[in-house]
């Protein structure tokens, strides 16, 4: 216990709550045909139904209720039988009708959860609905003098925001949330997960309350976060910041934050809004979604492999390590690509290393996705198998490697055209061997007066003089020889 008369420093426990907007990956928008495509000159990508024109009708996409309720299926939510759209009343310059079509009382998906590993345990984190809604608009700022300008190509986007319950309790915890759940929506192919592009975007809800205490704190919601690394940045930021006005006795204001990427604060937006500031009602332009029993299981009959399972099954199948399965289940593709190759060289754990070390740097280096992977699976099998045929060394590898990756050219032409086979013969070798012991008295008489760690010069020396040809195993079996005879 402190000394009488002291006073015990409160402490503080975090939470937090996420609210994800996810872009679904569909052709044309929410409620009319317009495209969809990201980078088009700005207002080309509108018509009378995204300006919000007086007497247009939306008209529901389906396969944005199809991924919609894929997504529910996915993050075992409830899919409800009955939901209905609202209208969510606002007026903004980048909001042409001055309302948003969104859900509220009656939301698509509703009781779902998803469980991250954190610090060796396992944390479910609850979710607590899923609804549908249709985008803004951007507003322009930078570049114009004295003026703003809108572009509505956004406008009618459509986004399945995905809130969670605020069960998370610190921001490693938060930051495991985001990954997983992008890596989920990636996986069922319903979001691109593109932060930058604001494809993803993710408004933390953040508050502190003394541990113990069961009720919430004020809570700020965050905006304008376009990363992962910013998602934390701008809640260490945020909760320092709240810790301090605690201390000092003041108090925190319920509003919304923008983070400043540039000073890397959180600066004050506007006062944050209730529910019943937006004054939601039922949309009449839209009839209520009745989602048969059928539909929903047809729906979960496409539910892919998710990167849970997968690592899982990554570990169990292939006897890989944990580490490597999380690496390799990072993108549904990059999952693929490994096991196309481990079905042409069944050696997960060679091929495993040789993607996550040679082909991960390529990639990176060159900006390129696994898609665009100029070695297929089979050739890299091919290039594995050289190794063990002893065709190639394992160094000499690593460059027909790097010559393949700028080509795209198999293994077998890139060898036999510069060369490069490994010299297995003894005769060759021992014929190197003896040029390198000739050339070293000196350190061949310190080997067989005991310095045994000689060896790994001499081995050096052989492979220097035969271009990194020599057969390592060989050279050194040989050498071992040469050197025990008087």
């Amino acid at each position: 216990m402190p000394p009488a008369g002291t006073k015990q420093e409160v402490k503080y426990e975090v939470v937090v709550g996420l609210e994800v907007h996810a872009q679904l990956k569909t052709a044309s928008k929410i409620f009319c045909g317009c495209s969809t495509k990201f980078g088009a000159a700005p207002n080309t990508q509108t018509c009378p139904i995204c300006l919000g024109m007086p007497g247009v009708l939306p008209v529901l996409n389906r396969r944005v209720l199809e991924m919609a309720v894929k997504t529910g299926l996915a993050l075992h939510g409830r899919i409800a039988p009955y939901s209905r759209f609202a209208r969510k009343n606002y007026f903004y310059p980048d909001l042409p009708k001055g309302y948003q079509i969104s859900q509220y009382e009656l939301p698509l998906c509703e009781h779902g959860y998803l469980e991250v590993a954190v610090n060796d345990r396992i944390k479910r984190i609850g979710i607590r609905r899923i609804h549908m809604e249709e985008d803004a608009g951007k507003n322009l700022h930078e570049g114009l003098d004295a003026a703003s300008h809108v572009d509505l190509n956004r406008a009618g986007v459509p986004l399945l925001e995905i809130v969670s319950e605020p069960d998370i309790r610190s921001i490693d915890e938060a930051v495991a949330y985001l990954r997983a759940l992008r890596d989920i929506l990636v996986y069922l192919d319903v979001c691109d997960g593109n932060m930058e592009e604001g494809s993803l975007r993710c408004e933390p809800n953040l508050s502190l309350r003394p541990v113990g205490q069961k009720e919430f704190g004020t809570r700020v919601e965050l905006k304008n976060i376009n990363s992962f690394r910013f998602v934390q940045k701008a809640m260490e930021y945020e909760l320092r910041r709240q810790e301090k006005v605690l201390r000092e006795g003041g108090r925190i204001v319920q509003e919304t934050r923008l983070w400043n990427t540039e000073k890397e604060i959180t600066v004050v937006m506007r006062g944050k809004e209730e529910a019943h500031d937006y004054r939601y009602f039922p949309e009449p332009d839209l009839v209520p979604l009745v989602i048969p029993a059928d539909l929903i299981e047809e729906v979960r009959k496409t539910l892919p492999e998710l990167p849970d399972a997968k690592r899982e099954r990554f570990v169990r199948d292939y006897g890989i390590p944990v580490y490597d399965a999380e690496v390799l289940t990072t993108s549904k593709d990059l999952a693929h690509y490994f096991e196309a190759c481990v079905g042409a060289y069944p050696q997960p754990k060679t091929v495993s290393n040789w993607i996550m070390t040679e082909l991960l740097r390529e990639l990176k280096n060159s900006g390129r996705e696994i898609t665009d992977c100029p070695i297929l699976p089979d050739r890299l099998a091919g290039l594995l198998k050289m190794i063990d045929a002893g065709t190639i060394s394992g160094k000499i590898a690593k460059t027909v490697f790097e010559e393949m990756y700028r080509t795209g050219r198999p293994a077998e032409a890139i060898v036999k055209e510069k060369g490069l086979v490994q010299i297995s013969d003894e005769g060759a070798l021992e014929a190197l061997i003896d040029e390198v012991l000739q050339a070293h008295p000196n350190e061949r008489d310190a080997y067989r007066q005991g310095k045994s760690q000689l060896l790994g010069f001499f081995v050096g020396q052989v492979m220097k003089r035969s271009q990194g040809k020599a057969n390592p195993g060989k050279v050194n079996e040989l050498l071992k020889k040469k050197l025990s005879e008087d």
